[in-house]
């Protein structure tokens, strides 16, 4: 049998043991201080933005020809391939020309005799006047020969006017391009006959060194394009998405506004308007779905942040700022033009907030930041240089 004081002693022991244990276990499990969260930072201000609304389009040649036979006859020759550009004057077909030839020829040869006879009626003119005043001759056989020089004359303009109309026949066998542009495919082969009863269809020329944007803002928004716009004439360009591999760049053109219809579609409540593209690479063509961007205007003060730092949950739109202790604040915000750029705010924000544009994801309210400011490289004013949306001065 142990003693009694030996058996306290043990307990006592133990029992030291296993409490120092446990708080040795407190004292590990105890967290540590997460470190700051890097993130970037602009800082906003309320200044004057070049303003851009962005629509989805349509693009439309600015010349559609049907090139059509004008004279009857057999399709001789093709002088263009199919699908090529052409330049204006260039040939496109050949109708067979013997027929027309010898329309022209006939009419030549006809003026040419009528010119005979007017020479024999002038002089025989000229032999019976003073026989006539003399009263060697009747007056009515003076009088005869001036009828017939008349007719030869009015003849003769007859015969001018069908040789015009005979060159004129002819030359429309020589069918050239009116204008510059891509021809379309061929609608009738070599051999077959055209012109007979209507002018056949022989291809189509799209003039696309300009092209047309159509694109149908709503009546509201056309109504604040025409009260806040700064210029008569808007600046525009239009972007293609890119294909293949530059599936996420997109191709931009420029030009500018210079149509809106003047009613209102009733099934949908918008205005047709259209801006005219400088297209003289030919890299877009007609029927192509693209965005249209318009210059509004640069005269009105606002306040943008980038487009990917606004969240929205079942409390609304917000973004993170940055408060005194670099603490993450969540900021209720209102927003009024949204574009891949920018959004503009209209409550929520002052002039000199710092909001967070990158680590969203890990960032959450009251998280310690460590913020880097990055305006004057990723501020939506650097933003808007990068992507030539500063339109040029007007002089």
């Amino acid at each position: 049998m142990f003693p009694t004081t030996k058996v306290l002693f043990f307990v006592v022991l133990s029992s030291a043991i296993f409490f120092s244990g446990c708080a040795e276990e407190k004292k590990a499990a105890a967290p540590k201080a997460l470190p700051p969260l890097i993130v970037e930072t602009v800082t906003v201000h309320q200044k004057n933005y070049p303003l851009w609304m962005q629509y989805t389009g349509l693009t439309k040649a600015s010349s559609d020809l049907e090139i059509r036979a004008r004279v009857s006859g057999r399709l001789q020759k093709i002088y263009f391939k199919d699908g090529t550009y052409v330049n204006k004057g260039d040939k496109l077909f050949m109708i067979e020309q013997a027929e027309y030839k010898s329309n022209l020829l006939s009419a030549k040869a006809k003026k040419r005799r009528d010119e005979a006879s007017l020479t024999l009626a002038k002089a025989d003119v000229e032999r019976f006047k003073p026989l006539v005043e003399e009263g060697l001759a009747p007056r009515a056989t003076l009088e005869q020969h001036e009828a017939r020089q008349g007719e030869l004359v009015a003849a003769i303009a007859s015969d001018e006017a069908a040789i015009q109309n005979a060159e004129l026949e002819l030359s429309y066998t020589v069918i050239k391009a009116p204008v510059s542009g891509q021809v379309s495919a061929r609608r009738v082969d070599v051999g077959n006959l055209v012109g007979y009863g209507e002018s056949t269809v022989l291809t189509t020329i799209v003039q696309t060194n300009k092209i047309y944007a159509y694109f149908s803002p709503s009546e509201s928004q056309v109504q604040k394009i025409y009260k806040f716009r700064s210029r008569t004439d808007l600046p525009a360009f239009i972007e293609v998405r890119g294909q293949g591999e530059d599936i996420l760049k997109r191709k931009r053109l420029t030009g500018y506004v210079d149509f809106s219809n003047n009613t209102v579609d009733p099934l949908t409540s918008t205005i047709s308007m259209r801006a005219t593209i400088d297209n003289r690479s030919r890299s877009v063509y007609p029927g192509t779905f693209v965005y249209v961007n318009i210059f509004i205007t640069d005269k009105f003060d606002f306040i943008m942040v980038p487009p990917q730092s606004i969240f929205e949950d079942q409390l609304g739109k917000f973004v993170y700022t940055v408060d005194a202790d670099s603490k993450a604040k969540r900021t209720s915000v209102t927003t009024n033009l949204t574009s891949r750029y920018y959004s503009s705010i209209a409550s929520g924000l002052k002039d000199g907030d710092k909001v967070v544009i990158t680590g969203l994801m890990k960032v959450q309210n009251g998280s310690l930041l460590a913020p880097k400011d990055m305006t004057d490289t990723k501020g939506i004013l650097a933003v808007m240089k990068e992507h030539k949306l500063i339109p040029e001065k007007v002089k």
